[in-house]
């Protein structure tokens, strides 16, 4: 943590309440880079495109509208500060780094508490908060001898302590254009014309440079002590998961995405019980980000085809389907590590190519590569994985063999 960042946060003069503050993304400091204003309190204060809570904002406007939520409700802040320092981190002040989430957004009672006093109605857009999670795998590697319960990270019964923060998409449509190579303007009208035209700023206010869209974020889950994120010093194992409902909820077996989620906690745990630390970043991107309905269709189109489900159709009825294989766009995913100050991973609990090249592009190295185990892999998953595995995927040590005969599961099998 660079301490000079944060005892300089609050030293710059605060705008008048007449005035909307100014943004300077990536600047040096808080008070310098200024407070992401989306509420609706008082509309001269916006400084940003759209509103709080993501997708949330809609029920939000249904409250309102059905005058359960008072239109004038103001957040009380009292005793939400974070029960961990995060920050502030290099990465923090370039502008290159981070575009998709605010820095500083967990720390608007403290950086931006003079805005707050004279009225502008700052919101945190990252909450981090301690949790124990208790998954049956996790008891499952403890009877199998892989992770041990030391009464530390993991209790006599199995739970395992945890940091964990949530963190809402605050995108700065600047960086967001370059990271893409994209012309701002046509980034602007994209985002308009392919919402239905729900937020007119974006074209007509081009001063406006950031947006918080009606999308999911992310959350990470911390093992061990989170201090040593980022420290340069300390090894670290990391699973980067994107959503998947049926399987990470239910434990639909037709995908690997529950074992991978599972295996990753179990490495994250295992690292930092040796002294390390784990994280796992879980970030909503439901079906490859085509959405659940447009999943469950490609399912469908998968198990009616002729031939049946096989890896050769696996991607080509996504295709067909959605247009597209895959809107997930990992271009962005590495800005929650920088959040954290990593730049190395030492243990990377993944066999996806484009979450790597994502992550070295953005200057983020990885020692190793760990593939998901052939027995956590679900017998109807098998089409998923060597699909992926023809496609690209980091195979580890099995090798690249013929897939011919895989087929799936029937559909009223």
């Amino acid at each position: 943590m660079n301490a000079n960042l944060l005892s300089t946060a609050n030293g710059s003069p605060i705008q008048s309440m007449a005035e909307r503050p100014q943004l300077v993304w990536g600047a040096p400091t808080a008070a310098e880079r200024g407070p992401v204003i989306a509420t609706l309190s008082n509309p001269d204060h916006r400084n940003a495109v759209g509103s709080h809570a993501g997708g949330y904002s809609v029920y939000r406007a249904l409250a309102i509208a059905a005058r359960t939520l008072a239109h004038d409700h103001i957040a009380d802040l009292t005793d939400t500060a974070p029960v961990e320092r995060i920050g502030p981190h290099p990465q923090w002040c370039d502008a290159g780094k981070i575009v998709s989430l605010d820095p500083w957004g967990h720390l608007v009672g403290e950086v931006f508490r003079e805005h707050l006093k004279r009225g502008y109605d700052v919101r945190p857009t990252i909450a981090v908060t301690r949790a124990h999670i208790d998954m049956p795998e996790i008891r499952a590697a403890i009877a199998a001898r892989r992770i041990r319960a030391d009464g530390d990270i993991v209790s006599g019964h199995g739970s395992v302590r945890v940091m964990k923060a949530a963190i809402d998409p605050v995108w700065y449509l600047p960086g967001i254009a370059e990271r893409f190579a994209l012309d701002e303007t046509d980034l602007r009208r994209g985002l308009h014309e392919q919402t239905g035209g729900m937020y007119p700023e974006l074209v007509s206010h081009p001063d406006l440079k950031v947006f918080l869209p009606p999308i999911g974020g992310a959350t990470i889950y911390c093992f061990g002590d989170p201090a040593k994120l980022g420290d340069g010093l300390t090894p670290l194992a990391c699973r980067v998961h994107d959503e998947c409902n049926g399987s990470d909820v239910f434990g639909s077996d037709i995908c690997t995405c529950r074992p991978y989620l599972a295996h990753g906690i179990e490495i994250a745990i295992q690292m930092a019980q040796a002294g390390g630390v784990g994280l796992v970043v879980y970030n909503r991107k439901e079906g490859r980000a085509l959405g659940e309905v447009t999943k469950f269709l490609v399912y469908n189109a998968r198990k009616r085809q002729k031939g049946g489900d096989r890896p050769a159709g696996y991607f080509e009825r996504t295709e067909c389907v959605a247009g597209v294989r895959d809107m997930r766009f990992q271009e962005l995913m590495p800005d929650v590590l920088h959040w954290l100050g990593i730049t190395r991973i030492h243990r990377f609990a993944s066999m996806s190519d484009m979450k790597c090249d994502a992550l070295l592009r953005q200057g983020i190295t990885i020692d190793e590569r760990v593939p998901l185990p052939d027995d956590m892999i679900p017998p109807d998953a098998r089409v998923e994985i060597e699909a992926k595995l023809a496609a690209g995927y980091f195979a580890g040590e099995r090798s690249r063999g013929d897939y011919a005969g895989t087929v799936g599961r029937g559909l009223n099998e």
